[in-house]
């Protein structure tokens, strides 16, 4: 049978969801729903881009380990995967409390991309296939299926849109113009004029990346050697941690100057972020070097970490400079650098613009408000990063899952997870650069903490199926444990002996004027759990693969006990909004005092709650006290619907 070049034809092999994306949101998505029992398919422009990493090559960070942490108990891969694939890792914050403790990790991006893979292509009931989808198809506001750029249709119940930076690429430094998208692959250019006759709202965004220079020549005796942990802490709660301990190469660090500086000075009329060629925003928090110089002009260097991308290859990354100068202009400043005096590029450094929602447009299970069975997840959502797109892809692929399941979906809320604040904030906040998660974003980061994301979010996972039965028997093992212990060190009084006394001494603790508990003395900011044990004689032995994780729970569950207490009942307060439910139909009209500006951002957002309602920019505390009222008293029955 003969095909015409522009034929339409429709594939027979079934699929529940299709996945469109392929990159750290698509894998995630991808998984949950195959892993669900649903038969699944991604699409991705390029195989050889499956968990491709565009830019910095590493997992995690201030904040972005908290949402590793959490997509690894609810089940997700990120974890497990930069575990198996990282070069270096360092525990970030040390020096400061719990809450902003992140595990940051140096990839060797090929083999995470390379063991991501393999992990797609051996699981049960997902497909991987190499095309572009042009158009998301719908019968009476929902999903139906995709076509593709070949003319396929594919039939389908659900469709998870995670096209990263894909849509509409556009590549550019200096004068050149280059539509592709990341890593100059091909971009997807059809999918946007589809998605807008569907009345989706759209924004262009930009994002940029450094060069990749090559390791030979550097001199990396003008630089400040950067070296990994000692003891190596895993991102997945199920990986040994004896597994992770392994030689691992250095990081380096040197310095911008004012020579550097005033050459992107000389040269910004060239610079298309000046010159109005670039149209998208870019991300407030991760500027380009050009934009650094200019509206942080009292400063005369920045730092410029420089980075492997893996264990067989010459590439090194450049962490913080990122530019869009020309080619010439580029090599100019960057061998002003200490160290780059005979820098090679193998990479220039670009900017690359995109299509992207609006995500006020999603529900908080990330599906559309408008669209049935149309989910999405990732940078497509407006947010930069990949870590907050793999745990929104995680998010949407379960939720979709749920929804053909007949389940209700999973939604986080502010008090469970950085990944409640990251889609919270998302889908209720207009957003016009695109949105990077930062531990100052969560009201509750004392509860949030990157190492009881176990304890949190594992058995949701375990309810949605994804987290195992083991996996919930060692964590209620490390509790029983931790709770033991804790109890055991409350009611453990010492004296002031003299071994006491001296062991105080020697880490310049107050000395004992009469007995205290052994965990009166860990509540001491300058002792803890592992400095006592010379004075806890009937001190147990943990199993070994939970010692570490238990000792950290039990130093921080008494350090920070009445600040905990505080914080929990700060978020009972929470909850009591949170649970208000507001009727996706309610007439906003027919609520007596509600401000004008109110009525009208409330009728756009359509929030689910009210304490989602109460963190919409413009719809003030009397606002939601009128709304209140309006819900208790019945206002939210047939008659007020519009």
């Amino acid at each position: 049978m003969k095909y015409s070049a522009n034929s339409v034809w429709e594939n027979k092999d079934g699929y529940d969801v299709v996945v469109v994306g392929a990159g750290h949101a698509g894998c995630e998505a991808a998984l949950a729903t195959a892993r669900l029992g649903l038969k699944t398919i991604v699409f991705t422009v390029s195989v050889g881009s499956i968990a491709l990493m565009p830019c910095n090559p590493n997992i995690g960070g201030t904040s972005k380990g908290h949402l590793v942490r959490e997509i690894d108990a609810l089940g997700g891969e990120m974890g497990k995967v930069i575990d198996r694939s990282f070069i270096q890792s360092k525990m970030l914050n040390r020096s400061k409390g719990p809450a902003v403790h992140s595990l940051r990790a140096q990839a060797d991006k090929a083999l995470y991309s390379k063991n991501m893979r393999m992990v797609l292509e051996n699981q049960d009931n997902l497909d991987i296939k190499q095309m572009e989808v042009t158009e998301i198809l719908t019968e009476n506001g929902k999903v139906t299926g995709v076509m593709t750029y070949s003319g396929a249709k594919y039939a389908c119940k659900a469709v998870i849109l995670c096209t990263g930076t894909y849509l509409k690429a556009r590549c550019i430094y200096g004068e050149i113009e280059s539509y592709t998208g990341p890593d100059g692959l091909q971009a997807a250019n059809y999918l946007t004029d589809s998605l807008k006759s569907l009345g989706i709202k759209m924004y262009r965004f930009k994002t940029g990346t450094p060069p990749r220079v090559d390791k030979r020549s550097l001199d990396f005796s003008k630089m400040e050697e950067q070296k990994g942990d000692d003891r190596v802490v895993p991102f997945s709660f199920a990986t040994n941690p004896e597994d992770v301990q392994i030689d691992q190469v250095s990081c380096w660090l040197t310095y911008t100057n004012e020579k550097t500086h005033q050459i992107i000075k000389d040269n910004l009329d060239r610079s298309p972020l000046f010159s109005g060629a670039i149209e998208g925003t870019g991300p407030r928090y991760c500027p380009s070097i050009e934009d650094k110089v200019v509206k942080f002009a009292d400063k005369n260097r920045h730092q410029l970490f420089v980075e492997p991308e893996g264990l067989e290859t010459n590439e090194m990354y450049l962490a913080g400079m990122s530019s869009s100068l020309p080619e010439d202009v580029q090599y100019a400043f960057y061998r002003t650098i200490p160290g780059f005096e005979n820098v090679k590029l193998v990479k220039n450094a670009y900017a690359i613009e995109y299509d992207c929602i609006d995500a006020r447009q999603l529900k908080a299970s990330l599906e559309f408000k408008e669209i049935e069975g149309l989910f999405s997840g990732g940078q497509f959502n407006g947010s930069s990063g990949y870590e907050e797109a793999a745990a929104q892809g995680l998010v949407a692929g379960i939720n979709a899952a749920r929804k053909l399941l007949g389940k209700d979906p999973v939604v986080l809320d502010r008090s469970q997870g950085y990944i409640g604040v990251l889609i919270d904030d998302l889908v209720t906040k207009e957003s016009r650069e695109p949105y990077r998660m930062m531990t100052s974003r969560a009201e509750y980061r004392l509860l949030l903490r990157q190492d009881n994301a176990d304890q949190r979010l594992s058995l949701i996972g375990h309810e949605i199926g994804l987290i195992s039965n083991e996996r919930i028997e060692k964590l209620n093992c490390k509790l029983k444990y931790v709770s033991e212990e804790i109890k055991r060190l409350e009611n453990t009084h010492i004296g002031n002996t003299s071994e006491v006394q001296a062991l105080l001494q020697e880490h310049g603790s107050t000395l004992l004027t009469s007995g205290a508990s052994l965990a009166d003395l860990i509540r001491r900011p300058e002792l803890s759990y592992e400095i006592l044990e010379p004075l806890d004689k009937e001190r147990k032995k943990f199993p070994l693969e939970l010692s570490e994780e238990i000792i950290e729970q039990i130093n921080i569950d008494i350090k920070y006990a009445g600040y905990l207490a505080r914080q929990q009942k700060q978020v009972e307060q929470f909850k009591k909004l949170e649970k208000k439910l507001i009727p996706f139909d309610i007439n906003y009209d027919k609520v007596k005092s509600l401000r004008i500006e109110a009525v009208q951002k409330l009728k756009e957002h359509r929030p689910e709650s009210i304490g989602q309602a109460s963190r919409i920019s413009g719809v003030s505390p009397a606002d939601i006290s009128m709304l209140l009222v309006y819900l208790t008293a019945g206002g939210n029955d047939a008659e007020t619907k519009e």
